[in-house]
């Protein structure tokens, strides 16, 4: 992704020159829109033109990090908090942040957090896209008295039957004599193929049992195929790493 910006904020100026250092290394692509020691001068920069990325110190003169971004409830950016103290660490989780780095800040965990922040907002910016188009969003499934117009937003899942595809959505049942793979390219990037004989819309999905089941909106059971768990999990923002917390306790 190009144009990524981010802000950093931290009133300790060596952290602030190790971070912007070790940003520039390892993600010479996000352009540093500003370095800021002390809230009130980050308040008013975050309130002039909020960065793609915020990376802020929380234990901070006067006010705390999380303090300034109560300050600011509808700041779009994807908050990292930095800090030295692992106590903040579940009250920082209220402002839903990409993560929480303590100082000294290791590069592995840096990576870890800013490709979680860069997978979040590409997925922001193909929602905002979505959002703009105003073109039907529809499929058509021929049946014996004509096609039924579908959509695409309704439909929970798609199954491969008997060499044809069954349609579900929220409120009925379509049988189409077309293959399962037909159907991938009309659907966009909210579906996703979980089995060979399963595509899922990721907006209707409820739960994951450690089984490798996944559990629809309508409560059906859908099998995860073991070969694309890994890249199925990564598709979703999850905070649950509660053993890693209680490791920086």
């Amino acid at each position: 992704m190009d144009n990524i910006t981010c802000i950093i904020v931290d009133d300790e100026s060596d952290a602030l020159e190790l971070l912007k250092l070790c940003i520039n290394d390892l993600y010479p692509q996000l352009k540093i829109v500003g370095m800021y020691n002390n809230w009130k001068d980050a308040f008013h920069a975050l309130n002039q033109a909020a960065p793609d990325i915020l990376f802020t110190d929380i234990s901070m003169p006067e006010k705390t990090g999380m303090d300034m971004l109560k300050l600011l409830p509808g700041i779009k950016s994807e908050i990292i908090f930095t800090t030295a103290h692992s106590e903040y660490a579940l009250p920082a989780f209220q402002f839903s942040p990409s993560g929480y780095l303590l100082k000294p800040v290791i590069d592995a965990d840096l990576v870890f957090v800013v490709n979680k922040a860069l997978e979040r907002i590409r997925y922001k910016k193909m929602a905002t896209a979505a959002d703009q188009h105003t073109f039907v969003n529809k499929i058509g499934i021929h049946n014996n008295k004509g096609i039924d117009y579908i959509p695409v937003s309704s439909i929970i899942y798609l199954e491969s039957f008997n060499k044809c595809t069954k349609v579900i959505t929220d409120s009925n049942e379509y049988i189409s004599s077309y293959y399962l793979g037909t159907f991938k390219p009309m659907l966009g990037d909210a579906f996703y193929q979980v089995h060979r004989s399963f595509i899922v819309n990721l907006n209707s999905i409820v739960r994951y049992a450690s089984s490798g089941v996944i559990v629809m909106s309508n409560k059906k059971e859908i099998p995860l195929a073991r070969s694309s768990r890994e890249q199925f999990l990564k598709l979703f923002n999850v905070i649950n790493n509660t053993s890693h917390l209680k490791d920086q306790e």
